[in-house]
């Protein structure tokens, strides 16, 4: 799952980015209005976390440029103002849900966690393929029955490849969906990450490679 954050207050970004990433997302920052619409335009984002008083570009025009796009993210509004007409302005400019400051993170990282599922894009919440099955919002993942130990990005390149299944995933698009924009391109941590997961997920083989193609978790073909 990718989130961009688009927050002035530099503490709090850092402090709700690190925290995400902590639960396995691959996070981005903005800290005005202006460089939280060139990310958005270079990147595709799960879920925006948005506050509303931006420099910039407001976060209220910020929202109805999200909301016009063909494939858009899902907003998070977060902000100061939290009397119920605040709320309802701020949704009626298209945000899916609205969370006052101050605010617990734990509530924070659930509601960005269902947004993500109530995506047009997202799929239901237990992905299965090859003998495995993960929860996404649980965190939990399973080998034919088996739990697995995974770390955070682990867990993030099974999900996506999941996600993807039976399609193909690139090196970059596993470090643009797992990782986030300072990822280095030329970095063969997504080679390593995936050779760990494979001594994890044991035989047989379930992510499978092809040359010039990427990765993919694949039921194996019938008869």
């Amino acid at each position: 799952m990718r989130v961009l954050v688009v927050e002035d207050a530099r503490a709090l970004a850092e402090v709700v980015a690190e925290g995400l990433r902590d639960q396995g997302m691959a996070v981005d920052i903005a800290y005005d209005g202006l460089d939280g619409a060139a990310k958005l335009d270079r990147n595709a984002y799960d879920v925006v976390v948005l506050d509303r008083d931006l420099p910039g570009v407001h976060g209220d025009t910020l929202c109805q440029m999200i909301t016009e796009r063909d494939e858009r993210a899902m907003v998070l509004m977060l902000t100061a103002a939290g009397e119920a007409g605040d709320r309802v302005s701020g949704l009626t400019l298209g945000a899916d849900d609205y969370l006052a400051k101050p605010f617990h993170f734990p509530e924070l990282v659930l509601r960005v966690r269902s947004l993500a599922r109530r995506r047009p894009a997202a799929r239901g919440r237990a992905l299965r393929a090859a003998g495995l099955e993960l929860d996404p919002v649980r965190r939990t993942a399973l080998r034919d029955g088996r739990a697995l130990d995974l770390s955070v990005k682990e867990f993030g390149v099974l999900e996506a490849l999941l996600r993807a299944s039976p399609g193909f995933l690139s090196a970059e698009e596993l470090l643009e969906q797992v990782w986030d924009e300072h990822a280095d391109p030329f970095t063969n941590t997504v080679t390593v990450t995936i050779s760990r997961l494979r001594r994890k997920l044991g035989g047989p083989p379930a992510i499978t490679t092809t040359s010039g193609v990427g990765y993919r978790i694949a039921d194996p073909p019938i008869g």
